[in-house]
C-alpha cells in the first residue's frame, strides 16, 4: 500500500451483508474506498449471503446474519449501525462527527445489514446509528452513497475543494 498522510489513524471498516450484485455500484464504491484510502486506513470486510432463507422467517434471518456481523467485531471497536432511524447529518455535519471519532475511536465499524435490518443483539451492540436520508434505499445503493459520503467528509476535513456549500 502506497505510503499516505493519513488525516488519523483510525482504522474505518465498512461491514456488509452479502456482496454488491451491481457491477456500476461495485465500481463506484471501488472507486471511493480508493480516493478515501488517501485520507485514512479504510476497508471493506464482507459477509457472504445466507445460504437457503427461504425456509427462515425476517427473524431468523436478521438473527443469523447478526451473529456473523458480531464474530467480526472486536470489543474495543465503535460500532456505527446505517439505520433509517439514526441519526441524519448534512455532510459538512457528518464530516466534524467523523472527525471527533478519529480523536476516540481506534477502529470505527460501519455496519450495513441485509434486506430485513438488524437483530436485537446487534442492536445492542452498537454504539451509534446514523441515517443517510429519510428516504429508502436498497442496502445495495446505500454502499455507493456511504462510501462516497465517507470521501466527501475526507475532503470537507482536509480543506479540499470536492464540497460546495
Amino acid at each position: 500500500m502506497p505510503t499516505y498522510m493519513y488525516i488519523c489513524s483510525m482504522k474505518t471498516v465498512l461491514l456488509l451483508i452479502g456482496k454488491t450484485a451491481n457491477k456500476h455500484f461495485v465500481a463506484g464504491i471501488n472507486d471511493y474506498v480508493e480516493r478515501i484510502g488517501h485520507y485514512m486506513p479504510f476497508s471493506i470486510v464482507t459477509i457472504p449471503d445466507i445460504k437457503n432463507t427461504k425456509n427462515l422467517s425476517e427473524e431468523q434471518q436478521k438473527a443469523r446474519e447478526g451473529e456473523l456481523i458480531l464474530h467480526q467485531l472486536q470489543p474495543s471497536d465503535t460500532v456505527v449501525l446505517m439505520d433509517e432511524h439514526g441519526t441524519e447529518f448534512r455532510s459538512m455535519e457528518f464530516a466534524e462527527w467523523l472527525q471527533r471519532k478519529q480523536q476516540t475511536a481506534r477502529r470505527l465499524v460501519f455496519v450495513i445489514g441485509g434486506p430485513y435490518g438488524f437483530s436485537q443483539a446487534v442492536y445492542q451492540r452498537a454504539n451509534e446509528k446514523v441515517s443517510l436520508s429519510r428516504m429508502t434505499f436498497s442496502h445495495q445503493m446505500v454502499r455507493l452513497i456511504f462510501t462516497e459520503q465517507v470521501y466527501r467528509a475526507c475532503t470537507i476535513i482536509k480543506g479540499e475543494p470536492y464540497h460546495h456549500e
